[in-house]
């Protein structure tokens, strides 16, 4: 079984035959230098299957569903909530949070957000690429960028504060509710005092020092997530 992976945005069933878009396409004949016959992974959030080539017409790929190999996902809910940084760095965050396990981003703007847009285009191929890479099912979603007094009044999620003044280290299980758990990481010139205070209200919150020392954004993402991986596991 190769190990080629794609996602495929429409349905997927057995014995079904249809074609790849252009692009992906190009990267299993021209990159890949996969041939007619030859199998691959097609995957989206319903579960995975294998599938064949059965040829190529104008430069696209027509393929057939061989056998269902995985079924959909049934991860924990872990959203990222964070603010938009430097497009480079934020580009390796968003790949390296998809690749342990986000299921939600929710880009935010707070008072000493710098970078104050984002390229949802750019970020959903990065999602994609780091779902196909790392063999998970479900591809995070992406929020529209608002503020954070509107991302406050969302009361579905257990909040993880990564604070930097709090005493507290450790992030308390006992204290999740069975919603989603959302990590909520600052900007580079941290929270403001009054953001502090607004998030410290929240109903739920946690607040956890993730390190002593003051860590760059995409670091404190990992970090954070790793915490909670381990403590949700």
């Amino acid at each position: 079984m190769s190990n080629i992976r794609l996602f495929f945005s429409d349905t997927l069933s057995a014995d079904m035959t249809d074609k790849l878009d252009k692009p992906q396409s190009h990267y299993l004949t021209k990159v890949m230098r996969v041939k007619e016959n030859e199998v691959f992974s097609l995957f989206n959030k319903e579960g995975e299957w294998e599938a064949k080539i059965l040829g190529l017409s104008k430069s696209i790929v027509e393929f057939k569903t061989i056998k269902k190999i995985r079924q959909k996902e049934n991860n924990n809910e872990i959203w990222l909530a964070f603010s938009p940084i430097k497009t480079n760095y934020q580009n390796f965050m968003i790949q390296k949070a998809t690749e342990l396990g986000i299921t939600k981003f929710l880009p935010i703007i707070f008072d000493r957000t710098i970078v104050r847009k984002i390229n949802e285009d750019r970020l959903g191929k990065i999602v994609v690429e780091a779902s196909e890479q790392s063999g998970r099912i479900n591809i995070p979603f992406i929020e529209s960028i608002q503020k954070l007094d509107n991302f406050l009044r969302e009361n579905t999620m257990d909040l993880i504060f990564t604070d930097l003044n709090s005493e507290n280290k450790k992030v308390d299980k006992s204290k999740f509710t069975g919603k989603p758990v959302c990590i909520i990481i600052g900007p580079e010139g941290d929270f403001s005092e009054v953001e502090r205070q607004k998030i410290l209200s929240f109903r739920g919150v946690q607040s956890v020092k993730i390190s002593e020392n003051i860590l760059r954004s995409e670091t404190a993402v990992i970090s954070a997530i790793s915490i909670v991986n381990y403590v949700i596991n």
